[in-house]
């Protein structure tokens, strides 16, 4: 039975959920996306590790509802 507190996921698997590349999740969790917090991670040397949980969390708390743009008056 594992712990799930410690259920890790590698940059790969973070990228294959979010549907994104590995590159692209290396960069959010550097923090260097632009409108986009870092991903917490764990580091271990060189390799970065995120909990399953951390990131459904950082999930809900960043998720924001598209809000419909005005419609201009054209006269």
């Amino acid at each position: 039975m594992a712990d799930e507190r410690f259920d890790l996921l590698t940059m790969w698997e973070v990228a294959k959920l979010l549907h994104c590349s590995k590159a692209h999740v290396c960069n959010a969790v550097a923090g260097k996306v632009r409108g986009c917090p870092p991903i917490p991670a764990v580091s271990l040397g060189r390799r970065k590790l995120v909990r399953r949980e951390t990131l459904l969390q950082w999930i809900e708390q960043h998720e924001v509802a598209s809000v419909p743009k005005p419609e201009r008056n054209r006269t």
